[in-house]
Formats: C-alpha cells, sequence, structure tokens
C-alpha cells in the first residue's frame, strides 16, 4: 500500500507557485551555488533541475531527504508552500538552444 500511495504521488500536480519568489529563495538559499543561477547545473556541483525538472513530490523528497553533499531543507527551513515558488522557478528556467541552431564554425 505505502508503494502504491508513493507512485501516486509521483504523478501529483504541483501546487501553484510564483516563479519571481521562487527566484528569491533560490538566491537567498545558496541554491544557485551549486545549481547555477538558472538552475542550469555545473560541472562538478549540483545537477542541472529545469527546465524540466523532475516531479514535484520528487523534488521535495530530493530536497528534504537529499543525496551526496546537499544539506537537508528540512520544513523548518523551507516550507512546502516556498518549495512550489523554486519549483515554479526551477520549470520556468529558459531551454538551451537546440545544437542545430548554434553558430556554425567555418
Amino acid at each position: 500500500m505505502k508503494v502504491l500511495f508513493l507512485i501516486l504521488a509521483m504523478f501529483q500536480a504541483a501546487p501553484k507557485g510564483n516563479v519571481e519568489t521562487g527566484k528569491t529563495l533560490f538566491m537567498k538559499y545558496g541554491c544557485f551555488e551549486c545549481h547555477g543561477r538558472e538552475a542550469q547545473g555545473g560541472a562538478g556541483t549540483g545537477p542541472k533541475l529545469g527546465p524540466a525538472p523532475i516531479p514535484f513530490s520528487a523534488f521535495v523528497y530530493q530536497v528534504r531527504s537529499p543525496r551526496d553533499q546537499m544539506p537537508p531543507y528540512t520544513s523548518k527551513v523551507l516550507s512546502d508552500a516556498e518549495l512550489a515558488d523554486i519549483y515554479a522557478f526551477v520549470q520556468a528556467a529558459p531551454q538551451p538552444p537546440k545544437v542545430d541552431s548554434l553558430p556554425q564554425l567555418k
């Protein structure tokens, strides 16, 4: 039963968040230090988070119970509403340019 609940939770829609508030929180809590200012990730640091993030429930789980070197952000540090705002910011991250749209070197 617990597994079924977890599977159903994975496909639950994310709560409505505010992109601008999410960006402010992303910077305030230092997420940008590892994940980049646009949640694009970086070599040897945190993974790319956007523009197509993992489902919201998985995002919350990762933030609350991270693996590797990321510190946990409990609900005492970040509320679920604040996480929804950060998630909205990550979802709004710009798409990287397509390889065929980049200028070709000659």
